[in-house]
């Protein structure tokens, strides 16, 4: 009988290990033998199981792109019929649904991005399918609004939901997220005006 197998597991374990170098090196200083190290392997094992830097980077991006998409959607599936702008600003601005992780591998990787153009056209096409996200949710609740006032709403809380996030790795800041919350729920009301 063949053995089973141990490539998507140790391609897990690679990712995950690339994926804690991105967020504390970032993307430049997260050397193939940092990830190596850090995952407990060895640099030809990486290579045959995920391949190059470029290799490591592009899987790294899919597999962070996914997860973020795959809880936006889960989190836009659980809102409630009604009040479901109050139950998505407390999500959004909850640092119980904060991850540090994430955050400083999205900045690790905006930051590459400013090198990279086609990472640079990734991450534009994730941002503005937040925003579309927001903006479908604001539009339940506020259908007699203009669709670019509904745009602007949400571009503007996708830009004070990232930067609170931004702030995640440094530890609980509960008067920021209470006032950017704030802040947050006065933009959306201005639909009502």
């Amino acid at each position: 009988m063949a053995r089973p197998s141990v490539k998507q597991e140790r391609r897990a374990q690679i990712l995950e290990a690339f994926e804690h170098c991105v967020a504390h090196y970032g993307v430049e200083g997260a050397t193939l033998e940092r990830v190596a190290e850090q995952a407990g392997l060895t640099r030809s094992l990486i290579r045959h199981n995920v391949g190059n830097r470029d290799a490591l980077l592009e899987a790294l991006v899919e597999r962070f792109l996914a997860r973020s998409r795959r809880r936006m959607a889960e989190m836009l599936a659980a809102l409630p019929e009604s009040g479901r702008l109050d139950v998505l600003l407390d999500w959004l601005f909850d640092p119980r649904f904060a991850d540090s992780t994430d955050v400083l591998v999205a900045e690790a990787l905006i930051a590459a991005g400013a090198r990279d153009e086609r990472l640079a056209e990734t991450l534009r096409r994730w941002l503005a399918a937040v925003v579309e996200d927001f903006a479908r949710v604001i539009a339940l609740d506020h259908p007699e609004a203009a669709a670019e006032d509904i745009e602007a709403v949400a571009a503007g809380l996708t830009g004070i939901y990232f930067n609170v996030e931004s702030t995640a790795p440094l530890g609980p800041m509960p008067a920021l997220r209470a006032a950017s919350r704030r802040a947050a729920a006065k933009l959306i009301g201005s639909l009502e005006s």
